[in-house]
């Protein structure tokens, strides 16, 4: 039987050139274009769960999605540390898609969380590049595994919503290799995806998306890629030069946007036709692979609420306890906090689901609390906005003040956290830190939970008896909290970021969300946990802490010399009167270095599952890579030989043994210095980057990557930004979503810093590529000269 690929290109190879043009965009907003033997294919998205819209639903509206299981947000999951967990999520969501005829689902997402205020950091996994790679792997494997295909996004060094459309990320060679392609380069090794999605943002003044050197020589020729290379929706900004890079499809349709200038590109042999070829393959073999998947099988959508329930218990992460937990089901209980009966379940934006039902806290929790004790509740803030009034938190107080135990749900409302903007500060809302504070100081017997999408600041966090981060647990994460405060389920997370005690503390902060056009990553390798155990500065909660019902004691390490690498195994043995589990994590500090490295870095990790007064011996490998480190030099990853400690232990502070080896190696390195303080200087940063530093693209003369409000300083512009403005409030209205405070912020902020270019590929044919060409020349005619100098 020949081969998808075979298949494709002999179907190929009858195609006309306009035919072949045609098939390198889409058809419409989902839909790949359609020729004889490759029908069109369904792409939707599907981070967390299904969002396939409704046929006759406004597609503007995020919540008009047929009923899918919502599970938890890729915050959890990565807090679960547990790849067979979030594989078995993967088939779930595989499942559904299958059953909905969709062809791929676009995630899972694992953009490194380089700052905790990125608008989408609870659509990623982690601040470290294995535990990113290893489960969007895992879950990209699980989807795949049901006939549907997957897609990695959004490929690479995508990590802030500020002007993501149009902002040139500064990152010098090894951070790239080393914190930022890592994760992708796992997931595509161990998964085989049958996707790659390119971001919006350009990295190093190039395009991502036509970028021959990330798209071909990097993500297809050296780690082996072989699926098809999509854009983000609207991501394309010279599609000749995407397909000579190897990029195979624009999303979504651009109504022929850029069909005349491929096809005159052909014609004066600025672009061969093999490289169409190429692409047009790919597209049409995505196709065949949807076809030959198994017949779907009917959904038990029961079954995959009882997962997600499983799965939000596992990512629950118990960061402190004085003993209240579990809690014993005597006397009265308070429950306080809007979000017991109006929960914050999931993020806002593309990732929106709609699901199949959702578990409230207060339903769930009186539930399973039964007659063994008598549950109390306050609201103590509005759920929309977390504002607070005097009466809403002397309900709260009297309601706290007569109960053997209270229940705090704080978090971040939606409006504060979405995709299409960042978070301007790391604080919760101060109705809730008012809630928290006056809850406290009249029951210290407190245990918070929190729902939020990434870090927060703490100040408050030696106030309550217990804190429990649940981040967005999805629709059975009521009921899986409920498990974990009663002891049904054990806490079972360890925190993948990094909570630090002010953003202060976040040396990206120097430079987020960077400048009108460009952001410059000077914290280079110093991400997270990175910084902390090598600055000496500490976080709130670090890197990979998650306490547990029981304890556990390590023993017995050994580090055996096996192939180009180690084999490392330790002794867990469960020392408390429960049942639990414990995450071994395995760190690498190399003791002497002519480059700079961080402190540690996570090489491996095992997840242990143990009964009371079980031991169990936990082995791991370490390759050569774990010692290896990227030489801008020699392209290519390098080891210096000399010592190196390898550290194992139950977070990124909590290193419980030790081994030293001393590591071989004939690699002539070329010495690297970093940021002596973290935060690289304009010269330390030339270094880095082999170059100087680029100077900022202007805002003025305007081209076509100007933003809807970048125009302001001109009266054309400002007219402009009125009737785009007031379309989309128009349709904001006609969707019936007006009042979404998350949907409208979103749809906002995204509207503001839309360029030219993306006006003209999202207007269906209204706003052509011609017209931006002839305002772009209109507005700078008209800039007032005060403006022209600056």
């Amino acid at each position: 039987m020949r081969s998808t690929t075979d298949a494709a290109a002999t179907i190929v190879a009858g195609l006309s050139l306009d035919d072949k043009i045609r098939l390198l965009s889409g058809k419409d907003l989902w839909f790949t274009e359609s020729v004889d033997g490759a029908p069109s294919v369904m792409l939707t998205d599907g981070p967390h769960g299904l969002r396939k819209l409704e046929s006759d639903g406004d597609q503007l509206d995020m919540r008009r999605s047929v009923p899918a299981t919502c599970f938890p947000t890729a915050a959890v999951l990565g807090s679960s540390w547990d790849p067979q967990l979030v594989e078995e999520v993967g088939a779930a969501i595989g499942r559904e898609a299958r059953a909905q005829n969709v062809a791929v689902v676009l995630g899972p997402g694992l953009n490194i969380k380089r700052h905790a205020a990125g608008g989408r950091v609870f659509e990623y996994f982690s601040e470290d590049p294995l535990i990113s790679g290893v489960m969007a792997g895992a879950l990209v494997r699980g989807i795949q595994s049901q006939g549907v295909g997957a897609c990695l996004k959004h490929f690479v060094a995508n990590n802030q919503e500020h002007r993501r459309m149009t902002i040139d990320t500064i990152v010098d060679e090894r951070t790239l290799r080393e914190i930022y392609f890592r994760g992708f380069e796992i997931a595509v090794k161990t998964s085989k995806p049958w996707a790659v999605m390119t971001s919006y943002n350009s990295v190093n003044g190039e395009h991502v998306g036509e970028s021959h050197e990330l798209v071909t020589r990097i993500l297809r020729s050296e780690w082996g890629f072989d699926g098809l290379a999509m854009t983000d929706w609207s991501a394309t900004y010279d599609r000749v030069a995407g397909v000579r890079a190897g990029l195979d499809l624009e999303m979504p349709s651009s109504q022929g946007t850029w069909d005349a200038s491929v096809r005159k590109a052909v014609a004066s042999g600025a672009l061969g036709e093999d490289d169409i070829d190429a692409a047009v393959t790919r597209v049409v073999e995505l196709s065949l692979r949807a076809q030959s998947a198994d017949a779907a099988e009917p959904v038990d959508f029961d079954g995959h609420h009882a997962l997600a329930r499983r799965a939000a218990a596992a990512g629950s992460v118990l960061l402190t306890n004085n003993g209240l937990l579990p809690l014993r089901c005597q006397g009265t209980i308070a429950v306080i906090g809007a979000f017991a009966e109006d929960p914050r379940y999931q993020g806002a934006g593309s990732s929106l689901v709609n699901p199949t039902r959702v578990d409230t806290f207060l339903d769930e929790f009186t539930r399973a609390v039964g007659t063994k004790a008598t549950v109390t509740y306050a609201p103590g803030y509005h759920a929309r906005t977390g504002e607070t009034t005097p009466a809403l938190l002397d309900e709260a107080r009297v309601a706290a003040s007569g109960a053997d135990a209270v229940i705090v749900l704080a978090g971040l409302p939606a409006s504060l956290e979405s995709e299409g903007f960042d978070r301007t500060q790391l604080r919760l809302p101060m109705g809730h830190e008012q809630l928290i504070a006056t809850v406290t100081e009249a029951n210290a017997t407190t245990v918070v939970v929190l729902h939020n999408g990434g870090a927060v600041e703490m100040p408050w966090a030696d106030a309550p008896a217990a804190i429990v981060e649940a981040y967005l647990g999805g629709q059975a994460g009521a009921a899986a909290i409920s498990d974990v405060l009663l002891g049904v389920a054990e806490p079972g997370g360890r925190l993948a970021e990094s909570f630090p005690v002010t953003i202060e503390d976040v040396p990206a902060d120097a430079n987020f969300p960077g400048g009108e056009t460009q952001v410059e990553y000077r914290e280079g390798l110093y991400v997270g946990y990175r910084f902390h155990t090598s600055s000496g500065v500490r976080a709130r909660f670090p890197f990979g802490h998650g306490l547990s019902y029981t304890t556990f004691e390590y023993a017995d390490l050994s580090v055996r010399k096996s192939g180009d690498g180690y084999t490392v195994a330790v002794t867990v043995t469960n020392t408390g009167k429960r049942a639990g589990s414990e995450v071994v994590q395995v760190y690498v500090r190399d003791v002497a270095s002519s480059v700079y490295r961080p402190a540690r870095e996570l090489r491996a990790f095992a997840r242990a599952s143990l009964d009371a007064g079980e031991s169990q011996k936990v082995t791991v490998t370490l390759d050569r890579r774990a010692f290896a480190f990227w030489d801008v030099a020699a392209r290519d990853w390098l080891v210096e030989a000399g010592e190196f400690e390898i550290q194992v232990g139950a977070s990124s502070e909590d290193i419980r043994l030790a081994k030293t080896v001393k590591v071989a190696s004939d690699d002539v390195v070329t010495p690297a210095p970093g940021p002596a303080g973290f935060v690289a200087t304009d010269d330390e940063f030339a270094a880095m980057l082999g170059r100087p530093v680029p100077t900022p693209r202007p805002l003025l003369p305007f081209t076509l990557e100007s933003t809807m409000d970048d125009l302001l300083v001109t009266w054309v512009g400002r007219n402009l930004n009125r009737k785009v403005r007031k379309r989309v409030e128009q349709e904001l209205q006609s969707a019936d979503i007006s009042e979404d405070d998350a949907q409208r912020g979103m749809f906002e902020a995204m509207t503001a810093s839309l360029p030219l270019r993306g006006l003209a590929m999202v207007s269906g044919g209204q706003f052509s590529l011609r017209t931006a060409k002839c305002v772009v020349n209109l507005l700078n005619l008209t800039t007032p000269k005060a403006w022209r100098k600056r």
